[in-house]
């Protein structure tokens, strides 16, 4: 889009050059045109907003409608509590914390709260002072002889081709700045990943991307070589995802240029789909024998896999076999089925996999039930944004949580909802170098960085609220429920002072 404003511009100032020695009274039309051209030159050159880097001129009507949203999209468009699959508040808090501004909010909630589906926070009249230190979550259990300390909040997978490298390297620079991991995703761990000097999950899906053989079977070899890199904390094998559990990662041809299928090892300028499952195990035991595997060839490093739960039998199955042969992963990744992704059938979207709290709570609340909990740690990824969200994940049994959206958000992300067809105009889920060229890193890691300060910062806030100290505090009673009120008023009242 550059290119092509600087092309229009300059023939549109030598046409108005030439009109105006015949016509000099049409000279006044530069009064229009000079301004025009002077903001394209700048929109182009300014390194900060990368609609405006791509989209010179035009990317302005977008800030334009945005400024005066309030009156427009309250009555006509968009409330601030609505819009899919991320509400307008939650794109704004996100936006304010990654650029470092005011993230308070005007004119009291905007929520409906008197009804039954209202969650709120039991906050004490005792509060404590904010911690110093944000917290941290040490990773790896009895088997492991190389455990990794981790953020409360980290990017969840997401795959250079799903991804851009600009993206790729704004996300792994920001986490190397805010020390908290960076998810590679099943497409394989690349140099934008290692570059940006940030921690490392490598994530393993059923393409065994970067670690397999040319018929696409595991490659044991290539996976020590790789898993040996220091930067790799822990490796994540993904049994499923929310967005399209039983349905295989899709790398649309477009998307898969020479350099993704080098690092992934496929056909360039082909669709790539993983298979629907893993060829290298078939059932529980088979799957904990490969984690043993992997934790074996990585010397020792935390392993752990990833799962949108389906048939919760089979999770059980799994906590049988768990405690018949000994071993044990080091994390389960809990994805709901409200989880996200660039590309997915609408049907996998939409219908199938269980959403993330029951998920999560059933996880827990089984691995507590075979006496494996204090052993394993939990990780909660789908729809985790701000610091409400990440502390009503932990009441529910995670340890820490991953986000995707949020992070994409951070460095830019409008929710275009064009991921699927590698013309993101951000510059983020596209291989367009045009595009992706307006992707400034070393802006977006800033933002990248902030954003995780500043959540994890309001999570240590609301703990300091609720008199909490630690995460060893957080407890599956610190939210209430809007019909859990009546109950209150039973408990702490006898009949002759109802307050009803």
């Amino acid at each position: 889009m550059r290119t092509y404003f600087f092309i229009v511009g300059t023939i549109s100032v030598l046409s108005f050059l030439v009109l105006g020695c015949f016509y000099p009274e049409s000279l006044w039309i530069f009064l229009i045109i000079g301004p025009l051209v002077l903001l394209g030159l700048y929109d182009s050159f300014q390194t900060k907003h990368t609609i405006l880097r791509n989209f010179p001129v035009i990317g302005h009507f977008r800030y334009m409608f945005e400024s005066i949203s309030p009156e427009i999209k309250q009555y006509f468009v968009e409330r601030n509590t609505d819009g899919k699959p991320i509400s307008k508040n939650i794109r704004d808090i996100i936006y304010q914390r990654s650029k470092n501004v005011n993230d308070t909010h005007p004119f009291g909630t905007q929520l409906e709260l008197n009804n039954s589906d209202y969650e709120g926070l039991r906050h004490s009249i005792y509060p404590v002072e904010v911690a110093e230190l944000p917290p941290r979550v040490l990773f790896g259990g009895a088997d492991c002889r190389k455990p990794y300390s981790a953020s409360i909040l980290n990017i969840s997978a997401m795959s250079f081709g799903a991804l851009s490298s600009n993206a790729i390297l704004a996300l792994s620079r920001g986490a190397k700045k805010g020390n908290f991991y960076h998810n590679t995703g099943e497409g394989g761990l690349s140099h934008y990943h290692l570059d940006g000097g940030a921690d490392i999950v490598w994530q393993i899906g059923t393409g065994y991307f970067g670690c397999r053989t040319r018929e696409g079977n595991f490659d044991e070899e290539m996976f020590k070589q790789k898993s040996s890199h220091e930067q790799v904390k822990m490796i994540e094998l993904k049994l499923s995802q929310g967005a399209k559990p039983g349905h295989g990662g899709i790398l649309p041809a477009p998307k898969n240029s020479p350099e993704i299928a080098k690092i992934r090892g496929v056909e360039p300028y082909t669709t790539v789909i993983s298979p629907l499952g893993h060829t290298a195990f078939h059932d529980a035991k088979g799957l904990l024998e490969f984690i043993q595997k992997l934790r074996d060839l990585s010397d020792g490093k935390p392993v752990g896999f990833k799962l949108c739960l389906g048939k919760p039998e089979e999770f059980v199955e799994i906590c049988n076999q768990m405690v018949s042969t000994g071993i044990k992963p080091d994390f389960i990744t809990v994805d709901g089925a409200e989880g996200g992704t660039g590309a997915a059938p609408l049907e996998y979207s939409d219908s199938v996999g269980i959403p993330l709290e029951p998920a999560l709570i059933f996880v827990h609340s089984t691995l507590i039930k075979f006496n494996l909990r204090k052993e394993i740690r939990i990780i909660a990824s789908g729809k985790v944004y701000d610091g409400i969200s990440i502390l009503k994940m932990m009441t529910l049994g995670a340890d820490t949580c991953n986000s995707a959206r949020g992070f994409m958000m951070s460095i830019g992300c409008i929710q275009a909802l064009r991921c699927n067809t590698g013309k993101c105009p951000t510059g983020i889920t596209t291989q367009n170098p045009k595009l992706v060229k307006g992707l400034v890193v070393e802006d977006k890691y800033i933002r990248a960085y902030n954003y995780h300060r500043n959540t994890v910062k309001a999570v240590m806030e609301l703990m300091a609220s609720c008199g909490i100290r630690n995460l060893d505090e957080i407890n599956d009673k610190l939210f209430i429920k809007g019909d859990e009120f009546v109950e209150l008023e039973n408990k702490y009242y006898p009949d002759s002072l109802k307050l009803h």
